[in-house]
């Protein structure tokens, strides 16, 4: 039975966004990144990506000499990973509630809620 890693931190979900819009990179390319948002040293992008290995969020292939890591699963798995989580946690399994939560924290579109409302239109009709 494979143990599922940890729900990422704030700084590791950083790192994972890096890699799900890479792909497969090295330290140097994810500390690029992520310095491109707010300056960070070198070592702790580093030390991070080293204690994500260790969790089972990122993967390392250690085959060259500059060792490359890629997100050990799929943003869309670990998205809906959180948002479970956030529904238990914050919201008490309610799914309206963490809905009007959402909508509340800000304006959406037209655009959006008109995606909204196709998305719950499709989820009913496969839900019967």
């Amino acid at each position: 039975m494979s143990r599922q890693p940890p729900r990422p931190t704030e700084a590791e979900l950083e790192i994972l966004t890096v890699l799900w819009s890479r792909g497969p990179s090295t330290v140097r390319d994810v500390h690029e990144t992520v310095g491109q948002r707010k300056p960070t040293q070198y070592s702790t992008v580093l030390k991070f990506m080293q204690i994500m290995a260790e969790k089972g969020l990122v993967r390392r292939n250690e085959k060259q000499r500059a060792h490359i890591y890629e997100a050990a699963q799929p943003r869309e798995w670990t998205q809906q990973r959180l948002a479970g989580d956030l529904l238990q946690r914050a919201f008490g399994g309610s799914a309206k509630n963490l809905l009007m939560g959402a909508l509340s924290s800000r304006k959406a579109s037209k655009q959006e809620l008109a995606e909204l409302r196709k998305i719950l239109n499709d989820y009913e009709k496969g839900a019967k």
